[in-house]
C-alpha cells in the first residue's frame, strides 16, 4: 500500500488531465474525454482524502532550529523564532557563535549571547 494516497491520488489526476488535454489537440476525442473525466475524477477524489503529512504536536513542540553560525553580512547576524501557541517561548540562534538560546515568553527587548557575551540587538526606544 503506498504512504502517500492523496498526494499520488492527486498527481494521477491532474497527469490524466493533461493526457486528456494532448488527446484533444491530437484529435482523440473519445480517448481525450474518457482520460480527462477520469482525471477530473481522481483529482476531486485525492482532493478529498485526508494528507497524512505533517508533525505531531509534540514534534512541533519540540523543534529546535538547527545549531551553527551565521554567515557575516557585515554586522552581527542572529535568527529569532517565536512559537505562536502556548507556552510562547523564543529560540534564538547567534550568530557569531551559533549556539541556541531558549528564552520563555516573546522576544525580549534587547539580547546578550550568553555563550560568546556577544550583544545582538537591543530595543531602540521610540
Amino acid at each position: 500500500m503506498s504512504r502517500y494516497p492523496r498526494e499520488n491520488f492527486i498527481l494521477s489526476g491532474f497527469i490524466c488531465i493533461a493526457f486528456g488535454a494532448f488527446f484533444t489537440v491530437a484529435g482523440v476525442y473519445t480517448l481525450a474525454s474518457t482520460v480527462g473525466v477520469l482525471g477530473i475524477i481522481l483529482f476531486v477524489f485525492g482532493m478529498s482524502l485526508r494528507s497524512k503529512l505533517g508533525l505531531s504536536e509534540s514534534a512541533i513542540r519540540e523543534w529546535r532550529p538547527d545549531e551553527g553560525q551565521l554567515p557575516d553580512a557585515g554586522r552581527v547576524m542572529y535568527r529569532v523564532d517565536v512559537t505562536m501557541d502556548e507556552p510562547i517561548e523564543s529560540t534564538i540562534v547567534c550568530g557569531p557563535c551559533g549556539k541556541i538560546t531558549v528564552h520563555p515568553g516573546p522576544r525580549p527587548d534587547s539580547f546578550i549571547c550568553p555563550s560568546c557575551q556577544v550583544q545582538l540587538w537591543v530595543a531602540e526606544e521610540e
